[in-house]
C-alpha cells in the first residue's frame, strides 16, 4: 500500500482528468446529494464545521464551502493540498477552506480535539492496512450527534466489473475473494471493503443510524465510455444514479459504497 505522498503528487494530472471525466463528475456528485440529504442543508441549520480527511486537492470540500459550509481539509500530499487551496482561491471560497497536511493517524492536536460536525472518510480505506484503527483515529475529531461519511471501493464489484467490462467470467470467478485491486494512477495496491464489513465495526466504534449508499451503481457496468462524455447522456446517467444511490439492490454491487452514521451521543 501507498504512504509515500509523492506517489501522489506525481500523478496529479491524471487524477484531475480523472475527477473531471464522467465518472469522477457522477462520484463527487452522489456523495453531495448523499451529505446533503443526511445534513438538512436548507433547513435553516446554518454552516457547519466539516473535516475532511485524506482531502486531496478538495473535490468534497469544495462542493461543500460552495455550499456555505467552513472546511478543512487534511491530506499528507503537499501538491494535493497546494491544488485544493489554488482551486478553493479561484472560486472564492478560500475564507471556508482550510488546508493542513498531516496524517490521519497523527493530527494535531486542535483538529482531534476540534469536535467537528462532519468528518469525511472518502477514499482513505484503500490505502490502510487496518480499517478499524484508522476509523477509530477518523471519528476522534467528530463531536456527539456529529455525521460521518465513509467511501471505498465495493469489493462486491470487483468481479462484476471484471465481467462485464472484460468479458472475462474465469476472471470473475478468480476475483470473487479476492481482497486487493492494482490502481495504476498511483501504482498501488488498494484494500476492497464491504459496507456489510464496515457497518459493525461502525457499531462498535459508537455510530448510530447507519445509511448505505451505492456510488456509480450502473455507470462503470456501461461499456460505452465515450457516450458517456455526451451532455444529454450523461444528465440521463446521473439522474438514474441518484435515483438508485440509497434504493436495494442496487448500493451492494455499486463501484464505490459510502456509509453515512452518526456518532453516539453520551447521556
Amino acid at each position: 500500500m501507498v504512504h509515500d505522498p509523492d506517489t501522489f503528487d506525481t500523478a496529479m494530472a491524471a487524477w484531475q482528468e480523472w475527477q473531471e471525466a464522467p465518472w469522477g463528475r457522477l462520484r463527487y456528485a452522489l456523495a453531495e446529494a448523499n451529505l446533503v440529504r443526511d445534513l438538512g442543508d436548507g433547513c435553516g441549520a446554518g454552516p457547519r464545521r466539516i473535516l475532511d480527511l485524506a482531502g486531496g486537492d478538495g473535490g468534497d470540500a469544495l462542493r461543500l464551502a460552495a455550499r456555505g459550509h467552513l472546511v478543512t481539509v487534511v491530506d499528507h500530499a503537499p501538491a494535493m493540498l497546494a491544488a485544493a487551496e489554488a482551486r478553493a482561491a479561484e472560486r472564492g471560497l478560500s475564507d471556508r477552506v482550510t488546508c493542513v497536511r498531516a496524517d490521519v493517524h497523527a493530527m494535531p492536536v486542535d483538529l482531534v480535539e476540534g469536535d467537528f460536525d462532519v468528518v469525511l472518510c472518502h477514499n482513505l480505506l484503500p490505502y490502510v492496512e487496518d480499517a478499524a484503527t484508522t476509523l477509530a483515529a477518523v471519528l476522534a475529531p467528530l463531536g456527539e450527534g456529529g455525521l460521518l461519511s465513509v467511501m471505498a471501493i465495493n469489493r462486491h464489484s470487483a468481479p462484476l466489473n471484471i465481467a462485464v467490462r472484460e468479458a472475462n467470467p474465469a476472471a470473475a470467478l478468480a476475483a470473487l475473494d479476492e481482497g486487493r485491486l492494482q490502481n495504476e494512477m498511483f501504482d498501488s495496491q488498494l484494500a476492497l471493503h464491504t459496507a456489510e464489513e464496515i457497518i459493525p465495526v461502525l457499531g462498535e466504534l459508537g455510530c448510530e443510524d447507519v445509511r448505505h449508499y451505492g456510488i456509480r451503481s450502473f455507470c462503470d457496468y456501461l461499456t460505452d465510455d465515450a457516450r458517456k462524455y455526451d451532455e444529454s447522456y450523461y444528465a440521463d446517467l446521473e439522474r438514474l444514479e441518484l435515483a438508485t444511490t440509497a434504493r436495494p439492490p442496487y448500493m451492494h454491487t455499486a463501484r464505490l459504497f459510502q456509509l453515512t452514521a452518526r456518532r453516539r451521543k453520551v447521556s
